[in-house]
């Protein structure tokens, strides 16, 4: 008798674990349990308000299947990250535009801070849709974009990862936001690669005091994030609003090189040419550059990763 309850007890616990799992056998469930982890390339995009799409209008966006596809995670705003951001909530969501937030605080002492996450009251977006679509609909591999974006800063004023002050800040925030990321990816069942930054900034750095140092405040930062993130071959993808100021601000140009500086010293860094992205000021790409910006990145990204191939002789 008691084996004979012992073996009802059995058949029991396996009919309760065949209603839960949906009526699956055994062999099915002992497969599924170890099935691996689905890899998921993971794509940074960060740096200012052109990496932020301060710009670009939502209503213009053309529609894409893909983005119901592809994983995303966010946090925009201006300096410094606070409650005020545009964020995703802390929760991986699908790509989309992004809502405007409450950029601008009332409270001191940053009662006239101006700098905000879009200028259009219904939000925007940056490089990473166009970035992100381009790569889904190549290779139709798992993706998904963290964006850590945040106007009006500099590497000394907010990407330094050297300053444990406000001068570190914004870099603090990338790098927590990617890692609790990728935690949130594994609890998903996911397993996670970082596999590119996409690095628009620079725009605050053009000015006397910052422009010569900004090659190697860039590099450092480059450094400070593989390491933190454990992800040395994470390839880095530079660019600017070469437009900005119109021409009347030199130090753009003093920017423009020691970005293509720092990538000739990288061997997984990129310097992206954005001269040919159209504008909605002399600040900011308009939602048509922004978009075009965003392919070129991608453009960028496969030929960092396409193996040069010896002359045939």
């Amino acid at each position: 008798m008691p084996r004979l309850i012992l073996h009802l007890l059995r058949l029991s616990a396996l009919i309760a674990l065949c209603g839960l799992a949906g009526c699956a056998t055994t062999k099915e469930l002992v497969a599924k349990s170890k099935e691996p982890p689905a890899d998921v390339d993971i794509v940074i995009v960060a740096g200012q308000s052109n990496a932020v799409g301060f710009d670009s209008d939502p209503s213009k966006l053309p529609r894409d299947s893909a983005d119901k596809k592809i994983l995303f995670w966010w946090r925009c705003g201006d300096p410094l990250p606070d409650d005020h951001d545009s964020t995703s909530g802390g929760k991986w969501t699908r790509l989309q535009p992004q809502p405007r937030g409450n950029p601008i605080q009332t409270n001191k002492p940053f009662a006239s801070r101006q700098y905000g996450n879009f200028a259009n009251p219904k939000g925007g977006f940056g490089p990473e849709i166009s970035f992100a679509r381009a790569l889904y609909h190549k290779e139709g591999r798992n993706l998904a974009v963290v964006k850590v974006a945040f106007s009006g800063t500099g590497m000394r004023t907010g990407w330094n990862p050297l300053d444990p002050g406000d001068g570190g800040a914004c870099y603090r925030s990338l790098l927590k936001e990617t890692q609790t990321a990728i935690a949130a990816a594994q609890l998903k069942g996911l397993k996670p690669h970082v596999r590119a930054l996409v690095w628009v900034q620079g725009e605050s750095d053009a000015n006397a005091g910052d422009a010569p140092n900004y090659a190697k405040s860039l590099a450092s930062m480059l450094d400070a994030l593989r390491k933190g993130l454990n992800e040395p071959k994470m390839i880095a993808l530079l660019g600017i609003n070469t437009r900005n100021g119109e021409g009347k601000n030199p130090f753009i140009r003093i920017i423009i090189e020691a970005q293509k500086f720092a990538a000739a010293l990288d061997s997984r860094a990129a310097y992206v040419d954005t001269s040919a992205a159209t504008i909605a000021n002399d600040a900011h790409w308009n939602t048509k550059g922004t978009l075009a910006v965003g392919a070129w990145f991608a453009e960028a990204l496969w030929k960092m990763e396409t193996p040069v191939k010896a002359p045939v002789r």
